[in-house]
Protein backbone atom coordinates (compact mmCIF):
# COMPACT_ATOMS: atom_id res chain seq x y z
CA UNK A 1 0.00 0.00 0.00
CA UNK A 2 1.39 3.38 -1.02
CA UNK A 3 0.44 6.50 0.92
CA UNK A 4 0.90 9.96 -0.53
CA UNK A 5 0.53 12.56 2.17
CA UNK A 6 0.72 16.33 1.74
CA UNK A 7 0.64 18.92 4.52
CA UNK A 8 -0.72 22.43 3.99
CA UNK A 9 2.02 25.01 4.48
CA UNK A 10 0.87 28.29 6.07
CA UNK A 11 -1.39 30.26 3.76
CA UNK A 12 -1.19 27.81 0.84
CA UNK A 13 -4.37 27.68 -1.23
CA UNK A 14 -6.28 24.49 -2.04
CA UNK A 15 -5.32 24.47 -5.71
CA UNK A 16 -1.58 24.44 -5.04
CA UNK A 17 -2.10 21.78 -2.37
CA UNK A 18 -3.98 19.64 -4.88
CA UNK A 19 -1.20 20.19 -7.44
CA UNK A 20 1.39 19.16 -4.89
CA UNK A 21 -0.59 16.01 -4.10
CA UNK A 22 -0.92 15.13 -7.79
CA UNK A 23 2.83 15.45 -8.27
CA UNK A 24 3.50 13.27 -5.27
CA UNK A 25 1.12 10.56 -6.50
CA UNK A 26 2.69 10.64 -9.96
CA UNK A 27 6.10 10.31 -8.36
CA UNK A 28 5.08 7.05 -6.70
CA UNK A 29 4.13 5.57 -10.10
CA UNK A 30 0.82 4.29 -8.75
CA UNK A 31 -1.36 5.88 -11.45
CA UNK A 32 0.85 4.49 -14.22
CA UNK A 33 0.74 1.00 -12.71
CA UNK A 34 -3.06 1.06 -12.36
CA UNK A 35 -3.56 2.33 -15.92
CA UNK A 36 -1.20 -0.30 -17.29
CA UNK A 37 -3.21 -3.10 -15.71
CA UNK A 38 -6.58 -1.70 -16.76
CA UNK A 39 -6.89 -3.75 -19.94
CA UNK A 40 -5.10 -6.83 -18.68
CA UNK A 41 -7.03 -9.86 -19.92
CA UNK A 42 -7.10 -12.93 -17.75
CA UNK A 43 -5.77 -16.24 -19.05
CA UNK A 44 -8.23 -18.63 -20.65
CA UNK A 45 -9.18 -21.77 -18.81
CA UNK A 46 -7.98 -25.15 -20.04
CA UNK A 47 -11.53 -26.14 -20.96
CA UNK A 48 -12.03 -23.20 -23.32
CA UNK A 49 -8.63 -23.68 -25.00
CA UNK A 50 -9.39 -27.37 -25.54
CA UNK A 51 -12.84 -26.58 -26.95
CA UNK A 52 -11.37 -24.04 -29.34
CA UNK A 53 -8.66 -26.49 -30.44
CA UNK A 54 -11.21 -29.25 -31.07
CA UNK A 55 -13.40 -26.87 -33.06
CA UNK A 56 -10.40 -25.83 -35.18
CA UNK A 57 -9.40 -29.45 -35.81
CA UNK A 58 -12.91 -30.50 -36.89
CA UNK A 59 -13.24 -27.44 -39.14
CA UNK A 60 -9.89 -28.19 -40.81
CA UNK A 61 -10.87 -31.83 -41.36
CA UNK A 62 -14.20 -30.76 -42.87
CA UNK A 63 -12.43 -28.31 -45.19
CA UNK A 64 -9.97 -31.00 -46.32
CA UNK A 65 -12.87 -33.35 -47.05
CA UNK A 66 -14.72 -30.67 -49.04
CA UNK A 67 -11.57 -29.90 -51.03
CA UNK A 68 -11.10 -33.59 -51.75
CA UNK A 69 -14.70 -33.85 -53.00
CA UNK A 70 -14.24 -30.75 -55.18
CA UNK A 71 -16.94 -28.75 -53.38
CA UNK A 72 -14.42 -26.20 -52.14
CA UNK A 73 -11.31 -24.63 -53.71
CA UNK A 74 -8.04 -24.74 -51.85
CA UNK A 75 -6.80 -21.35 -50.65
CA UNK A 76 -3.08 -20.60 -50.96
CA UNK A 77 -1.27 -20.30 -47.63
CA UNK A 78 -0.88 -16.83 -46.19
CA UNK A 79 2.28 -15.09 -47.34
CA UNK A 80 2.82 -17.64 -50.09
CA UNK A 81 4.18 -16.30 -53.34
CA UNK A 82 1.65 -16.07 -56.11
CA UNK A 83 -1.20 -15.79 -53.64
CA UNK A 84 -2.50 -12.62 -55.26
CA UNK A 85 -2.95 -13.08 -59.04
CA UNK A 86 -3.92 -9.40 -59.47
CA UNK A 87 -0.37 -8.24 -58.68
CA UNK A 88 1.23 -10.15 -61.59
Amino acid sequence: MINAEVIKAGNENTLSLLRKFSRKVQGTGLVRRVRAGRYNARAESKVTTKKRALKRITRNELNKQLIKEGKMTEKPARGERGANPAKK
